[in-house]
């Protein structure tokens, strides 16, 4: 009775310890390439956003065949305490688990993936670039005013701020400088082909229309509100009034003077002595003072029609603005609002 009960503990631990043998062959096989002819190497790019998780990248490589097991990919990234860093990435059946491990870490991807947000101005537009790796903030401000460069465009105007299209890109690592601006410049103007009211504008006019979408740009929060915002600055420009744009104001601190960014505009602000100053010169400023976005570029091109000359915050949470016809109006809404806004 022993005998058998031996000889039965033995067949178990015989079937355990060649089961763990086929697994351990198993696991090993499963990390190497699923290929090495160079004939029937496949390959396919996943994008990796921020937040990706392992599992989801290895079903997406297990379903186009370019692992053997989606189990083993993560479990082996599990052990290795792998992390990603997101990009898009070209991955093949000639590469082993650990090769795509060291790539994904790395960050040697296919592409560059860079967010430029609406509103920013060439310079801070260059340190985001220069941030992600894709060009140092130098060559491309260096770029973004080259004369030959300007007249291949013909922009009337000595950068290309404003035309600089606020978008997500794809960056090929090593791209020069040029070829990152030109890629976003001609973003713009396919951007803008959708929007009838420029197809017939000369290179001035347009510019006429990119410097007024960068005051926009940087007045509106509501959407809605940009074609009344801009038909504001119209009514004031056939006028020759001053716009009296506060974002103006924050431009010439910033960009001109580079001074941080004020949390309030004095009165001594106001009184810069700066073409940029739109409290002390009527009419547009001599360039574009941010690079603007679809609405903010249709609003300006296609103000609405109104007999507005002021406009007002009057809700700090959702950006909604009170739009009046005359001063005194202007003047009233703002002696109410001030004193919602301090409860009384």
């Amino acid at each position: 009775m022993a005998k058998k009960i031996l000889f039965t503990l033995l067949y178990i631990f015989l079937f355990f310890f060649i089961a763990l043998v086929c697994c351990y062959f198993y696991y090993s096989f499963c990390l190497t390439p699923v290929t090495s002819n160079e004939e029937t190497v496949q390959s396919v790019k996943i994008q990796v956003p921020s937040g990706r998780t392992i599992l989801s990248v290895a079903e997406e490589l297990e379903k186009y065949g370019i692992i053997r097991s989606k189990y083993v990919f993560y479990l082996e990234a599990r052990l290795k305490n792998i992390g990603m860093k997101a990009g898009v990435y070209s991955l093949s059946t000639d590469m082993s688990i650990p090769e795509m491990f060291e790539m994904l870490q790395t960050g040697r991807q296919d592409h560059l993936i860079v967010s430029i947000p609406e509103g920013l101005t060439l310079s801070k537009i260059a340190m985001i670039l220069d941030k992600n790796g894709v060009v140092d903030a130098a060559s491309f401000m260096a770029v973004s005013r080259d004369s030959s460069l300007l007249n291949e465009y013909s922009i009337p105007f000595d950068s290309f701020e404003g035309y600089v299209f606020p978008d997500t890109y794809y960056f090929n690592p090593g791209m020069s400088a040029e070829a990152v601006l030109k890629m976003m410049v001609d973003t713009f103007f396919l951007r803008i082909s959708s929007i009838k009211a420029l197809e017939k504008k000369s290179s001035e006019e347009l510019f006429d229309v990119v410097r007024l979408a960068s005051i926009v740009e940087r007045e509106y929060r509501v959407a809605s509100e940009a074609p009344l915002i801009a038909s504001v600055f119209k009514n004031r420009l056939k006028k020759g009034i001053g716009l009296y744009s506060c974002a103006t104001i924050e431009y010439i601190i910033t960009e001109i003077e580079g001074r941080p960014h004020p949390d309030v505009i004095t009165n001594k602000d106001l009184k810069i002595n700066n073409p940029y100053n739109t409290y002390m010169w009527a009419g547009l400023p001599p360039g574009p003072i941010s690079n603007p976005g679809m609405i903010a570029l249709q609003a300006a091109a296609e103000p609405a029609t109104t007999s507005y000359y002021y406009f007002r915050l009057v809700d700090s949470n959702t950006g909604e603005h009170y739009f009046s016809e005359n001063f005194d109006e202007h003047i009233d809404v703002g002696r109410v609002y001030t004193k919602k806004a301090a409860g009384s």
